[in-house]
């Protein structure tokens, strides 16, 4: 099994890692691989062609990068482009999954917002999966319930559709033990991107070890519930307490909003 970490962002976009930190970090952590997915918005054809050559250079039978692309789309909605770096000229989402599956890539929901839930169950075409745990939106502890719901409702009509787990890594000191293991047996791209469309990969964090299918226990899906919304109370009390400060118009002192970060997560 490798271990890998998916949905990653570098200074390409708006990540803090340049390419080389992220090898040195995550190699010095056992990782074998990590899926890029710098926000397209910011390439143009010389720079998304300078970001594909430089993940193949730095990869290696030691360690590889997978170049991908974020897509912002309609009502924004992001999607995930694994394994693709062409850019496209739509914004609509339907025709970018079509755009990244017909790339050879695999296309994935980023972080649904409730809102989005009823929308994306219209959809005629969809996607290869939906990102079920996003540790950067949902928080370190536990995903949302509701979005495995969706998926599974979205599955009685693709039953292929797969639940990923990503870590959307953008900041220096960001959570980082959200990870996937992938039964492959080579750290190629066509090898690993075709692991994430089969489903042969599982997403770990901590003692928590969730399927490919996205298929938990209604017992499970009640202990998520209950952590998440737990969790979600405690970011609006944070969110509150900074809107207050900046109301009266004075800044939390980095030591103060770093001691309510870490009693609020």
């Amino acid at each position: 099994m490798l271990k890998a970490a998916i949905h990653c962002h570098s200074t390409y976009s708006d990540g803090e890692f340049t390419l080389v930190e992220l090898r040195e970090l995550f190699m010095g952590v056992g990782y074998h691989l990590v899926c890029m997915t710098d926000h397209a918005e910011w390439f143009d054809e010389d720079k998304v062609r300078a970001y594909a050559e430089e993940c193949e250079k730095l990869s290696d039978e030691r360690f590889r990068f997978i170049a991908g692309l974020e897509f912002e789309c309609e009502r924004r909605m992001h999607i995930l482009g694994y394994g693709v770096t062409s850019l496209v000229d739509s914004t609509a989402p339907q025709a970018v999954f079509s755009h990244i599956e017909n790339q050879g890539g695999v296309s994935v929901i980023a972080h649904p917002g409730d809102s989005m839930f009823e929308w994306i169950e219209t959809f005629d075409t969809l996607p290869t999966g939906i990102e079920t745990w996003n540790s950067k939106y949902d928080g370190p502890h536990a995903p949302r319930p509701r979005t495995f719901r969706l998926l599974n409702r979205l599955q009685q009509r693709k039953p292929e559709m797969r639940a990923f787990y990503g870590q959307d890594l953008h900041w220096r000191k960001q959570y980082r033990e959200l990870h996937n293991l992938i039964g492959s047996e080579s750290t190629s791209s066509t090898s690993i991107l075709e692991a994430l469309r089969a489903g042969s990969y599982h997403g770990l964090s901590e003692q928590t070890e969730l399927p490919s299918s996205g298929l938990l226990s209604d017992s499970a899906l009640s202990n998520y519930e209950r952590v998440s919304d737990q969790y979600m109370r405690k970011q609006k009390m944070f969110k509150r307490v900074k809107k207050m400060s900046g109301a009266l118009g004075r800044n939390l002192p980095a030591p103060v909003k770093a001691h309510l970060r870490k009693i609020l997560s």
